[in-house]
């Protein structure tokens, strides 16, 4: 299914005829130089094919199909009119220590020249004549005395006519040649014919397919989906690619297209962790596929706005998402029946791991969406604009004072779990609520956006278990234990504040946070004790607040059971910390009646 929908995809961008993707026996690969020949076969120039960027990085061009290619080379196998320095020109960067700025490598160039002398011997085409006459009289020693400079070594080059406008593999007779000399390659016996198992249809099967690049982990060579290159993996006497066959059509369209979707500049894949995901729609027009994608990926990664209006203007789009308005409201060209689809990736050795996959429609997408950003909200929202996963995921990394979390420091594994559950609605992973409760203990940031986190794991658990949900701000009719010991420890900790100002080296929370929320029975009657005399003292300094805060005490106290828990779970962990977060935020919207009730005792006094 997920190669047939690729395949479907390749051929929806090569129908577009916009030149996105190349067609069959072709691909696009970085072409950093470009070798400009004479008539005679002489090298008279070189133009380096580079982006404008700040680091520049070699252009894509379109070439005849590369293809695996062993990493040692016992027969040398080179692309057709393109290739590294070390086939095209004999040459590659130095590896010694010597002063050498390169090495001679014959054999890669002979198979090199040897190949295209024999293809190229009765080409009726200039370019393709020079190109033959510049391999004969090559020598790679020559580099060093050439115009050619270090620069070029271990990179892909092309060949140009000096005064023509077009590489010499784009013309009539190289595509020809090419094309023939190919299907030859592919089944030179015309017996390796099966019925695809993407297309249904009895064509040549790939032995091996092409290489998938641009997963974030994999090798730089390139990866692939299915392989056979052991025979632990085959079965029937069959070999490699027959194990499962797909024609050399279809290998080509699916990896073509995903290898489209894993660029960056093409902003239809989010990297995580160790997670890539792709994704694309299919609409009645391709506007509203595009809508339909850029809507994907603010849902997953809202960009940062850069000012007051962009935020205010960001916040009221997702805010329509959260609440689950029509998405005709929140854009015109968005349709709810507009097909998605979506493919989780991850790097294994030379393979590539299906995360997840899920082909459904805008609509559903959408219901997602809101459903993940109301699991994670509070009372007040913890967020001025809706948070990224990328955000999310920060929350998982530790936190040091005076230092940005890094995101490399969060579970890779996670990643790709949290998208998973995002897109699903399935539950978030417990390993999330772990890492956070780990980090409550360890760095005590005890943050808005990680308590929403917390709550967003126990609250999606309870919806689909068709159980009570929690409370998006402080509910004083909770009396589960976890909760209110999470309520009495915040208490605790404003009475300590309060008596002793701001000025503690070390609060309850610092000292005793991870204690009291794990094993309570071991800890709050020494803090309750303390408790005493902080109060004692804000009775004397404070009356009003000292009657308030005893008031709090006593209405939590009275709901507890009569002996603290010795143990809490991962779960009642996690409530504690909800229970800890919402007293201690309902404390700043009650300071104002605090101030009333101080004023009110000291006129009576």
């Amino acid at each position: 299914m997920i190669l047939s929908a690729l395949n479907q995809y390749y051929d929806r961008l090569n129908n577009e005829n916009q030149g996105k993707v190349p067609n069959f026996g072709f691909s696009e690969e970085r072409i950093s130089y470009v070798l400009i020949l004479s008539k005679q076969g002489e090298l008279v120039d070189i133009v380096p094919n580079l982006t404008d960027e700040k680091k520049p990085k070699p252009k894509l061009v379109q070439v005849p199909q590369s293809f695996k290619r062993p990493g040692k080379v016992k027969e040398p196998k080179p692309f057709f009119l393109w290739d590294k320095s070390a086939y095209a020109l004999g040459v590659t960067a130095s590896k010694s220590k010597t002063d050498e700025l390169f090495e001679v490598s014959l054999p890669t160039f002979e198979g090199f020249k040897n190949q295209h002398l024999a293809l190229l011997e009765n080409a009726d085409d200039v370019g393709l004549q020079a190109l033959a006459l510049f391999l004969k009289n090559w020598q790679p020693e020559k580099f060093k005395s050439s115009i050619l400079t270090k620069e070029i070594l271990d990179t892909n080059v092309v060949f140009q006519l000096d005064g023509a406008r077009n590489f010499i593999h784009e013309t009539t007779v190289a595509k020809s040649i090419w094309s023939s000399s190919r299907s030859s390659w592919v089944d030179p016996t015309g017996t390796n014919l099966s019925t695809c198992l993407v297309t249904g249809q009895l064509s040549p099967i790939a032995r091996l397919h092409p290489a998938i690049k641009g997963v974030k982990g994999g090798q730089p060579a390139g990866v692939s989906i299915a392989s056979f290159d052991k025979s632990s993996f085959e079965s029937f006497g069959r070999k490699q690619g027959n194990n499962s066959p797909v024609s050399e059509k279809a290998a080509f369209a699916y990896t073509t297209a995903l290898n489209y979707l894993l660029r960056r500049e093409n902003d239809q894949v989010i990297n995580l962790g160790d997670t890539s995901v792709v994704f694309w729609a299919q609409a009645e027009s391709e506007q509203k596929a595009k809508s339909a994608e850029a809507f994907f990926i603010k849902g997953f990664n809202p960009p940062m706005p850069t000012d007051e209006s962009e935020v205010a203007a960001l916040g009221a789009e997702l805010g329509k998402l959260v609440k689950g308005r029509p998405l005709a409201e929140i854009s015109p060209d968005l349709d709810p029946n507009t097909q998605f689809f979506i493919l989780g990736l991850a790097p294994n050795a030379a393979r590539l791991s299906i995360r997840f996959w899920l082909q459904t429609d805008l609509g559903h997408i959408q219901q997602r969406f809101t459903e993940h950003f109301q699991d994670l909200a509070l009372n007040p929202l913890p967020w001025k604009t809706a948070p990224s996963v990328w955000r999310l995921l920060l929350q998982l990394a530790p936190h040091r004072e005076g230092q940005q979390p890094k995101i490399d420091d969060a579970p890779a594994h996670l990643a790709g779990e949290l998208m998973r559950a995002i897109l699903t609605g399935q539950r978030y992973p417990r390993a999330i609520l772990a890492q956070l409760l780990s980090r409550f203990r360890a760095d005590g940031d005890i943050s808005r956006l990680r308590i929403a986190m917390v709550k967003a794991v126990l609250q999606r658990e309870l919806r689909l278990l068709g159980k009570e949900e929690i409370s998006m701000s402080l509910d004083e009719s909770n009396s589960n234990p976890a909760y209110l010991l999470g309520r009495l420890f915040s208490v605790l900790e404003n009475i300590q504040r309060n008596a002793l100002g701001d000025k503690v080296n070390a609060t309850i929370t610092d000292k005793y946070y991870a204690s009291a929320s794990t094993v309570p029975y071991s800890i709050y009657p020494r803090l309750l004790s303390g408790s005493k005399h902080h109060l004692s003292k804000l009775r004397k300094e404070k009356p009003g607040l000292a009657v308030t805060l005893e008031k709090e005490l006593g209405n939590i106290m009275a709901m507890l059971p009569t002996e603290f828990p010795r143990h809490f779970s991962i779960e009642h962990q996690g409530r504690f910390s909800i229970g800890y977060y919402h007293q201690k935020n309902a404390r700043f919207s009650q300071s104002e009646q605090i101030k009333t009730d101080e004023s009110t005792i000291e006129g009576n006094d």
